[in-house]
């Protein structure tokens, strides 16, 4: 496929002359981020990570970058525009191109990247795959979708499956050969899996599923030969609630014991959503079972599909959170080049000709870059956390991580989303009457970006996981812990920072995790007595947890960019930025603080002050 990265350009008296970016790789922050938050060294000195050189770590992600420009990048504009398309018969046609890009990515073996060795994936820490994600997320989010959800219910069968299921299915849903789905909810039920209908009655060696499944990402289309549905349903002995829901493997053509394709199942998708955005993705309205039903395997035990899904879903979080970082990215990139390009009126900023020395656009662009930073350095943290929680040498360093890492998951998804709602709103912002106009791309970020909030969980449903499983059912240990590494960083910066200038940045944290530590023991203190007051807190809660985290690994990156420039590095210019940049976030969004601390302790009584006729 010969796809050029030539950038739009638009012409004519409305827009005059202004070139439309392509998508570039922000490589430097990207290595900079996973070696000094991300802990790349470490993870890469972990037994059986030994060729996990910097070297190989950068050659990646430069070929992911050339990917991402040259493939994703051009054909994002058509899947926006054109989208998928259902047509009668139940088919489902991909946007213009995106076969042939799909094709490409698999052959390039960038689909099994992130998958284990045994099943045919390169088995590289879940912080590099973390980098190349967000490269694929910025450049194309509705492409990006299929292999998110592949890779999901690769996790699933691979953690729960049997050895027959595994051998059958994975290694071609690894390859990109075959793409895989979750189908969770329902018209009935929602967020409420409790209410799922779907039923799945015992047929021998399998069962006969029958139901409809609704929001189903890449449920039907024409990119790989076999689509394996990964589907909740009750068996008629089911108890009722979540405690009676099993995980079946429905696959849409079935496979023969010698792995070849056979029948097609008993299984359609009868409809694709007309939506606000990701028009590249086809969201499917899925039924199984018109007919005598359709043929699904038992995964795991009866029973226990929700905690199976679970490690589906808790791996689709974190990537919809990198999908906040991603298109935020992308948004930030698209403005820049706008504000460089763009002459109106009289600047005020020596130097510049062009819109970016209006001190206005100059504001937003800065709260863009570091916001978008900021979810980097949490998405590759969270990351790092992973990695260490799989393969580190020390047992309790593997129990750290992989609490700190689930106290985070909900973070990294409803921050990082609520984030890029600002980042791509600012970028519309930046373009003025232009933002509006479909024309330039801008609002396409925006109207992606707005569906990340609400698939895999709302930010109520992470605000809720965060208070309530992960804070407040532990005694606040794990959160405890982290409260502490930050203080402690903050205590340093104030003390030893006064050469290089990260005295002010340790301040303003040490404000800031003062007042994360005190929500955190209200909601602690309130969560048996009251917890519909905790959860009217939840949100903020997360807010300022997020801002917190995140303004404590900005500030680390400044530090290490201030202790590089004192010991005479070349690349002043990245490091100085990084040093603004934090000192901006500190500014600009860790002083939204102490007013999300007084929501979260005095803001419930209004909140649940009114009867429901009141409103």
């Amino acid at each position: 496929m010969q796809i050029s990265p030539v950038a739009m350009r638009l012409t004519g008296p409305l827009f005059g002359e202004i070139q439309m970016s392509t998508y570039a790789a922000p490589l430097r922050d990207m290595l900079f981020a996973m070696k000094e938050v991300g802990g790349l060294d470490a993870i890469a000195a972990q037994p059986g990570r030994e060729e996990v050189s910097a070297d190989l770590v950068e050659a990646i992600l430069e070929e992911a970058g050339k990917f991402a420009s040259g493939v994703l990048d051009p054909i994002n504009r058509t899947g926006d525009k054109i989208g998928a398309r259902w047509s009668t018969g139940n088919v489902v046609t991909a946007a213009p191109g995106f076969k042939e890009a799909y094709d490409s990515f698999c052959e390039t073996g960038w689909h099994a990247m992130p998958a284990r060795t045994e099943f045919g994936g390169q088995g590289l820490p879940t912080l590099v795959s973390t980098a190349v994600a967000e490269m694929w997320k910025s450049a194309g989010l509705g492409f990006s979708l299929c292999q998110m959800l592949t890779q999901g219910a690769v996790e699933a069968i691979a953690h729960h499956g049997s050895e027959e299921l595994k051998a059958k299915y994975l290694p071609n849903m690894v390859s990109g050969k075959w793409t895989g789905t979750m189908n969770l909810t329902e018209p009935q039920a929602g967020s409420d899996l409790a209410a799922v209908r779907t039923k799945a009655v015992p047929e021998g060696d399998h069962y006969r599923v029958s139901g409809t499944k609704i929001f189903i990402t890449w449920g039907e289309h024409d990119l790989a030969e076999n689509i394996i549905h990964l589907v909740l349903a009750r068996l008629p002995d089911a108890p009722e609630g979540v405690k009676g829901i099993s995980l079946f493997v429905c696959p849409k053509f079935l496979v023969n014991d010698d792995g070849s394709l056979g029948e097609r199942n008993d299984l359609a998708c009868t409809s694709i959503e007309h939506k606000m955005g990701i028009h590249g993705s086809p969201t499917s309205v899925m039924s199984f079972g018109d007919g005598p039903g359709a043929i699904g395997y038992l995964v795991g035990e009866a029973h226990k599909g929700l905690s199976y899904m679970f490690t589906m879903m808790n791996h689709a979080r974190v990537n919809v959170g990198l999908e906040g970082l991603g298109v935020s990215e992308r948004a930030y990139q698209h403005a820049r080049e706008y504000a460089l390009e763009r002459v109106q009126g009289r600047t005020l900023v020596a130097g510049s000709r062009t819109i970016i020395g209006h001190p206005d656009v100059r504001r937003m662009l800065m709260d863009m870059k570091a916001r978008t930073e900021a979810m980097r350095a949490l998405a590759y943290y969270a990351a790092g956390l992973l990695d260490r929680a799989a393969g580190h040498e020390d047992a309790g360093v593997r129990a750290q991580s992989q609490s700190r890492a689930e106290l985070l998951t909900p973070v990294v998804k409803g921050w990082c989303t609520e984030v890029a709602q600002t980042v791509t709103y600012t970028g519309v912002q930046i373009h003025g009457g232009m933002g509006f106009i479909e024309e330039t791309g801008a609002a396409q970020y925006m109207r992606d970006a707005h569906i990340t909030t609400i698939y895999e969980g709302t930010t109520g449903i992470q605000a809720n996981d965060l208070v309530g499983r992960k804070l407040c059912r532990e005694g606040g240990s794990t959160m405890a812990a982290l409260l502490a590494d930050v203080r402690a960083d903050a205590q340093r910066m104030v003390e030893e920072g006064q050469s290089c200038g990260t005295d002010g940045l340790g301040r303003s944290l040490l404000q800031s995790v003062d007042a994360l530590n005190t929500a955190t023991q209200y909601l602690l203190a309130t969560y048996a007595g009251n917890p519909a007051a905790v959860n009217a807190a939840a949100v903020p809660f997360l807010k300022l947890t997020g801002n917190v985290v995140s303004g404590w690994l900005l500030a680390r990156l400044a530090e290490c960019a201030a202790a590089q420039i004192a010991a005479g590095s070349a690349d002043y210019d990245f490091l100085q930025a990084k040093v603004v940049t934090a000192r901006h976030y500190m500014a600009h969004v860790m002083s939204e603080c102490s007013g999300l601390q007084a929501v979260v302790t005095e803001g419930a009584a209004t909140t649940l002050g009114l009867s429901d006729s009141q409103f």
